[in-house]
């Protein structure tokens, strides 16, 4: 793969959330770094996605979330889910699509306020890619998926900032991600 200085490159967006529950999307569009179609001698080329980080902020500042906020969130980076872009509370997310079972999902992570769940891990990771193993993406686009379970105190901004590389990939392996990166 190609993880060294020259090829790795880094895309991000984020979601507002609100001081309301339910579920958001943000989609990233990347049709400019894959394609999966193998012409003539050049092969298909899929988009390794090494490491996922999140983040959580005051929206107004830089500062983080309080110690003393409420809320709660499960959020994860998901390949391909063909779901429009929602705002926190106006989405839609299906049972399991958050779960790390779920063969579309990159990466995952839970945050609990600290007025929420005092002493449980903030932020808890459940789910990430590596250096060694990344998640390669074959299609156009990949999701910041929320759900906000318990309201947040503040307008909270969640980030996620995706470390990445294109890649060449032969075709029996194209073929396999085609596969499992179906919705």
């Amino acid at each position: 793969m190609a993880y060294n200085m020259k090829d790795v490159f880094y895309l991000d967006t984020s979601i507002l959330t609100t001081t309301s529950t339910g579920d958001g999307i943000q989609n990233i569009d990347l049709s400019s770094y894959v394609d999966p179609i193998a012409r003539g001698r050049a092969k298909g080329t899929g988009l390794a996605i090494y490491k996922v980080f999140f983040d959580f902020s005051n929206s107004s500042d830089n500062s983080p979330v309080p110690a003393a906020s409420a809320g709660t969130a499960r959020v994860g980076l998901i390949s391909s889910p063909g779901i429009a872009s929602a705002a926190v509370g106006s989405g839609s997310l299906t049972a399991g699509v958050l779960a790390a079972g779920n063969d579309l999902m990159i990466a995952g992570m839970d945050f609990y306020g600290g007025a929420t769940a005092a002493g449980d891990p903030s932020p808890y990771n459940y789910l990430m890619p590596s250096k060694e193993v990344p998640y390669i993406v074959v299609r156009d686009q990949v999701s910041l998926m929320v759900d906000v379970s318990t309201a947040f105190t503040a307008n909270t901004l969640i980030s996620v900032r995706l470390e990445c590389a294109q890649v060449t990939l032969d075709q029996s392996t194209l073929n396999q991600l085609l596969r499992t990166q179906t919705v």
